[in-house]
């Protein structure tokens, strides 16, 4: 087939290119007008990179051919692929990280439980902007809540033989599955968009009812969709914990970033919501990485629930010649085997940063607002060019602005709306890796800049009037 490439001016939005051709999708065929980058073009950066489907490429693909894309020709891409902090790191983080290393601990190991100081405020950070009782030995500092993750799985699904699956509540974080596949663990999985509300126990206990499950698994608010869960909802995921004895692993890698409350103020209502309110099975995954834009150091926490922590299980103590104790186990016998202990000198930013934001002198919640006005100002472009939210609410209010949200296009899957924004210069990751059933694809807001609102507005007019939307 030839495609004819007329080159166009250099303006805001790079040199552009333009094809003409026909495209099918689904029954519908329309000429192509304006495409920045040709298929031939998009095909070699996926070549190069070794991408064998743009269409269900991971994020880390998705973010090789947008950058080789970038590269070749000069061209600014709006990247919504890859969840990185677009926000400076916090500055007391790093001064208390520079006074730590002039203490001279750089020479000595951390411990493997963690530095007291951040124990001591990832308990007090916990108590005062969730409300819940979580003791300092229980809160343990991991690489990332990527290891957090990593050891969770490991400590919950060795704790008892008959309990060896996971269960995500969809759609989820990939990365979480693919760990899963590392360790031979099996997982089951369902999309939460039919189930919101009380529709969520019944599936709940059809997916319990064997008695394999060891953990589940979701983030709130929720990575890709931004959905967060309501009360009710942790109620009944607590409850059902507690009957069916599963372990739930609960992602706050957003922590009090749903903006439609006010979450900034620590000790006082409204508190984030968290499943810990209803069951003692429970993990906590706290990260630095989002709410203080620190994801360069590498920290987050892990906090067990007391009971849990102490809980005794006979095939950890068979399998690690140890006490069996969950906490413990979790501590010596697995983490460290995994991290070998956190950054001694991370631990002490992490642990001001968390000790700031008790006090009120940090308000985390205000610095990270710049994401949902981000998402504000992209949700409009998109959906005044015929896009819309692929998942517009929750149970009872539509979802905020922040990090992420989701976006359909009318006749497109997930696959072909990813892989056809590509040529237009927009990067993103279909719904479906994330465990989604809906067509769509996730956006991220973190690294839009100002001076890209007006290339996103121009792009996606020509997006529209490409795909024939009115």
């Amino acid at each position: 087939m030839l495609i004819s490439v007329i080159r166009g001016k250099k303006n805001g939005a790079g040199l552009a290119l333009y094809a003409n051709r026909k495209k099918g999708f689904g029954n519908r065929t329309k000429t192509i007008i304006m495409k920045i980058f040709s298929d031939e073009l998009v095909a070699e950066a996926a070549r190069v990179n070794h991408v064998a489907d743009l269409s269900h490429a991971t994020i880390g693909e998705t973010l090789l051919v947008a950058q080789y894309l970038e590269q070749k020709t000069g061209i600014p891409f709006i990247r919504m692929d890859q969840g990185s902090p677009g926000l400076p790191a916090n500055k007391y983080g790093i001064e208390a990280e520079k006074r730590a290393l002039d203490s001279g601990i750089g020479s000595q190991y951390p411990a493997a439980a963690g530095v007291p100081e951040l124990k001591a405020a990832a308990s007090e950070f916990v108590k005062a902007f969730i409300n819940v009782d979580v003791s300092p030995r229980a809160c343990i500092p991991t690489v990332g809540s990527v290891a957090g993750s990593f050891g969770s799985f490991i400590a919950c699904c060795q704790r008892d033989p008959k309990k060896d699956k996971v269960l995500f509540i969809d759609p989820g974080f990939p990365i979480q599955k693919s760990q899963l596949r590392i360790l031979g663990i099996s997982w089951k999985e369902f999309d939460i968009y039919p189930y919101r509300g009380e529709a969520l126990r019944a599936k709940l206990e059809e997916e319990l009812k064997d008695g394999d499950v060891a953990a589940i698994v979701y983030s709130n608010p929720n990575n890709p969709a931004w959905i967060s869960l309501e009360e009710d909802e942790l109620k009944i995921i607590g409850d059902l914990a507690t009957k069916h004895d599963v372990i739930i692993m609960e992602d706050l890698a957003y922590f009090a970033m749903d903006n439609r409350r006010d979450l900034s103020h620590p000790y006082v209502e409204p508190y984030v919501r968290t499943v810990a309110r209803y069951t003692d099975n429970y993990i906590l995954m706290l990260s630095s990485s989002k709410i203080f834009s620190y994801a360069g150091q590498r920290m987050a926490l892990v906090c067990i629930s007391d009971k849990l922590f102490d809980r005794h299980f006979p095939a950890l103590a068979e399998r690690y010649h140890d006490t069996g104790v969950f906490g413990p186990t979790f501590i010596a016998s697995i983490q460290y085997m995994i991290t070998s202990g956190c950054t001694a000198t991370t631990q002490y930013g992490y642990a001001e940063m968390l000790r700031l934001s008790c006090e009120g002198k940090i308000n985390f919640v205000e610095d990270t607002k710049e994401y949902a006005v981000r998402a504000q100002k992209m949700k409009k472009i998109f959906c005044d060019n015929g896009f819309t939210i692929t998942y517009p609410k929750d149970v009872s209010e539509p979802i905020g602005d922040g990090f992420f949200f989701s976006l359909s296009f009318p006749g497109m899957t997930g696959g072909e709306l990813a892989s056809e924004l590509i040529h237009y210069g927009v990067s993103s990751i279909n719904l479906d890796t994330t465990g989604s059933l809906q067509p769509g694809v996730r956006a991220c807001t973190s690294r839009m800049r100002d001076e890209l609102y007006p290339v996103l507005e121009e792009r996606m007019k020509a997006f529209k009037e490409d795909h024939g939307t009115k």
